[in-house]
């Protein structure tokens, strides 16, 4: 049972109706604004807990999501602005390298994909732990032709809606290409991704396949095109209760079938989109350490070579 301390309160995720998480869901995604969201929340009984503390508990509290300091000793971490040609001409993104790595002593890199709202700290601290892992790990923000993220993800995801998505797929391309031909690379290059960040992973693949190596995305709906041209391997990432994403696998899945593409896919129980970041009342740590636990052994397993 996953418990989640805002204020001087602990809940439990299973104390939050079902509802609540679909309608955040909604609201992550732009569907419903913040005013119809909280609206909505104040309409459900909740076993005496109030309004503020449920919304509190949904919304993402960013403080509770660094499980590697960005100070650690094993690893190094700065940002880096590169060029962008496919993309908005300049992007800048999270680099962070293992202890030890370096021109002579070469590492696998692993593109990190943030979801819809820009290069928020979980996505940072996804980048860390990747490092600690070994590999080199290089986390964009699809937010910096505006400046980067603003520090909420309100703001975030009101930014990248106005930029043009075909842009962002190109930062995130030459993302990738710098990865690959990097000073400190193998020239292995691994991708994950999250929610949009995970439709990312998959267009990637599908654009990319001589860069992409291997690709694990967490609940991303698929690539809208090219997809006959993914290699892979591709470790796929779902959740239970994400009924809006699992609509799309079917048919994704037949045609990775179709076209002989190496994959898994594993659908977490009672878990909902998001589960695997730890800021918000999604997470389910179980269910979070098993994906990030065979994600690492994926990339392993398809990087280390």
């Amino acid at each position: 049972m996953e418990i989640i301390k805002h204020s001087d309160r602990k809940i439990s995720a299973t104390d939050i109706p079902q509802e609540a998480f679909d309608w955040y869901d909604e609201y992550a995604h732009g569907d419903i604004d913040r005013r119809t969201f909280l609206s909505r929340l104040s309409t459900l009984s909740m076993a005496g807990l109030t309004l503020p503390l449920v919304a509190g508990a949904l919304i993402p509290n960013y403080a509770l999501a660094e499980q590697v300091s960005f100070n650690d000793s094993d690893i190094t971490a700065s940002y880096l602005v590169f060029d962008t040609p496919n993309g908005h001409g300049k992007g800048r993104g999270y680099l962070v390298v293992p202890k030890g790595v370096n021109a002579t002593n070469k590492a696998p890199t692993v593109l990190v994909a943030h979801e819809n709202r820009g290069l928020n700290p979980y996505i940072e601290d996804v980048a860390r732990r990747l490092a600690k892992a070994g590999f080199i790990a290089f986390a964009p923000d699809a937010l910096f032709p505006l400046g980067g993220y603003p520090g909420n993800d309100d703001e975030g995801r009101a930014m990248q809606k106005t930029l043009d998505g075909t842009k962002i797929e190109g930062d995130f391309m030459d993302a990738a290409t710098l990865l690959k031909n990097h000073d400190f690379s193998t020239g292995k290059v691994g991708m994950v991704g999250f929610c949009y960040g995970g439709y990312l992973t998959n267009a990637l693949a599908a654009s990319m396949p001589d860069t992409i190596a291997a690709g694990a995305p967490f609940y991303g709906t698929p690539a809208k095109s090219n997809l006959d041209k993914i290699r892979g391997p591709l470790q796929l990432h779902f959740a239970e209760l994400d009924k809006r994403v699992n609509a799309t696998w079917p048919d994704y899945e037949n045609t990775l079938k179709a076209h002989d593409i190496e994959y898994s896919a594993y659908i977490y129980p009672k878990a909902n989109h998001g589960f695997h970041n730890d800021s918000t009342a999604r997470y389910q740590e179980k269910n979070a350490e098993l994906a990030w636990s065979r994600t690492l052994e994926f990339f392993n397993r398809n990087l280390n070579v």
